[in-house]
């Protein structure tokens, strides 16, 4: 019997690896359908039928991105000793990670799609609860080091996890507008000179 007229086979997990790097190249707005359908290898009315939507495309290709890129970047958390190893760590292998040659530069996360009016408000829920997680994951590596006694009791774990998010993120514009690893190492290093500072709790002035 002739297979002419059945949906053209196609390996899934593929196709959605070819999806994840043309957002992370294109971001979610610069990337149409037929960006989409060209890099998959498949029409359009099988990649509703795989994925729903463009959105839930888009929302499956930053889970894997999360699965497949991210861990090279945050097993630095558990499996450094201490506090500030792992924030430095953290920090070096994102300058590493960001400026690959075999990858879009930067981080999907950070680039996929910013807030605006041309921007779709289902792309930016995605990515926002992903920095979400990332922040929550930074602040408990931070509170961890409090409960082993190795940072003090008291610190403000959220404001310094922010600010090393925020780093991180301006690593990944950087390494987009062509920053070389190097630049990224030295941005990794002025970071990590801020840390005795901003790990030491304040001493409450003594009365006059």
């Amino acid at each position: 019997m002739s297979g002419r007229g059945r949906p053209r086979q196609f390996n899934r997990q593929e196709a959605l690896r070819c999806a994840m790097e043309l957002f992370w190249a294109k971001g979610y707005g610069g990337t149409s359908l037929a960006d989409l359908t060209a890099a998959m290898g498949i029409n359009p009315p099988s990649l509703y039928a795989a994925f729903g939507s463009k959105e839930e495309l888009f929302s499956e290709a930053v889970e894997l991105y999360e699965r497949s890129e991210g861990p090279e970047i945050w097993e630095a958390l558990t499996t450094e000793p201490t506090a500030r190893a792992a924030f430095e760590a953290y920090l070096r292998r994102t300058a590493h990670s960001f400026t690959r040659s075999d990858k879009p530069a930067g981080c999907l996360i950070v680039l996929g799609a910013l807030n605006g009016s041309d921007a779709s408000p289902e792309a930016c829920a995605v990515l926002r609860r992903h920095r979400a997680g990332n922040l929550a994951g930074l602040r408990e590596r931070l509170e961890r080091g409090v409960a082993e006694g190795e940072l003090p009791a008291g610190l403000d774990c959220q404001a310094i996890a922010s600010f090393y998010a925020t780093v991180q993120q301006g690593m990944s514009i950087q390494a987009r507008d062509g920053a070389a690893v190097g630049t990224l190492l030295a941005v990794a290093e002025g970071a990590m000179a801020a840390w005795d500072r901003l790990t030491a709790v304040p001493r409450e002035a003594s009365p006059a």
